[in-house]
């Protein structure tokens, strides 16, 4: 098929079965979240429900996250584009989930330079092929065009500043959390954090075979040593400090609690999980189905420890 045939045809698919509405919603002054699904990853929102930022500078917009696809990045270009006629000078990967950096070969065909932490690429290498090939047996035509394209500005250390146009970006990784690359975005001026998917709100959390919750811990102290008024979570509505301690913060420091005596008496690890009181957080979404995954991992880690 001719190459601007199958464009053609692609452009019809996206338009014509429901893709993904970006919308970047005002936190304040200068700063916009597109709020993801709740849910599971989708055909219908192209793998996209994840939320990802957008921060206006005077030399150019910075957004936090690409979107899983070339086309979920097209649509976050789209959306940025009706905030401001200003270019993505930036992108910043906050960690190695695919909605977090697939999207980059879009952004950087448009002139963006790629940002994540050092920590980030090994994993995104890593995992890429079995991301990309989960993507495209459920997106089909929607995946075409998304290629795996890695951040080229490394950050090394825990901590770093970059500056755009007077505005401070302040970077924190405090060894991963979710994904060993997990990195916040903090803006000092405005008091808004992105936390990637070191914070959930609405839903629960996942733990990964490559989570470390020892450490994603860490990055909620530092969390709260900055006291953010508003805080960008990785899923979930925009929030505040409260609200990300009860419902990340909170579960994993019970969850580590109740499994550690339990590792050391050698319990059977399914009952260990189900042993746990789920009571404060079954109220967020795909409570059920996940906490016994995230139990099991969480019980494999303590040993390891």
């Amino acid at each position: 098929m001719p190459k601007i045939l199958a464009a053609l045809l692609i452009a019809f698919l996206h338009t014509a079965s429901g893709a993904v509405e970006v919308q970047f919603q005002k936190v304040t002054e200068g700063v916009y979240a597109h709020v993801g699904d709740l849910g599971a990853r989708t055909r219908d929102n192209e793998a996209l429900n994840a939320n990802i930022g957008l921060v206006l500078t005077p030399r150019g917009t910075v957004l936090i996250d690409s979107g899983a696809t070339h086309l979920s990045a097209r649509d976050i270009d789209q959306a940025a584009r009706r905030v401001t006629d200003q270019p993505i000078r930036w992108v910043i990967n906050t960690g190695g989930q695919d909605h977090r950096w697939l999207g980059n070969s879009y952004f950087q065909a448009q002139g963006a330079e790629l940002i994540a932490h050092a920590s980030a690429v090994p994993d995104m290498r890593a995992r890429a092929g079995d991301q990309m090939q989960a993507l495209k047996g459920m997106l089909g035509p929607r995946f075409e065009g998304t290629q795996a394209v890695y951040p080229t500005r490394l950050i090394a250390t825990p901590d770093a500043q970059l500056d755009l146009g007077g505005v401070r970006f302040e970077l924190r990784h405090r060894g991963g959390g979710h994904t060993p690359g997990d990195m916040m975005v903090w803006l000092p001026k405005t008091n808004v954090l992105f936390t990637g998917d070191i914070v959930y709100v609405d839903r629960m959390l996942a733990v990964l075979p490559v989570s470390n919750t020892r450490q994603w811990l860490l990055a909620i102290d530092e969390m709260e040593a900055l006291n953010p008024t508003h805080i960008v979570p990785g899923h979930g509505k925009v929030t505040d400090l409260a609200t990300a301690r009860a419902q990340t913060r909170d579960y994993l420091v019970r969850l580590r609690a109740h499994l550690k005596p339990a590792v050391e008496r050698g319990d059977d690890i399914g009952a260990a999980a189900r042993s746990f009181d789920m009571a404060p957080f079954a109220n967020l979404l795909n409570a059920a189905d996940l906490h016994p995954g995230n139990a099991s991992r969480v019980y494999l880690e303590l040993e390891r420890e």
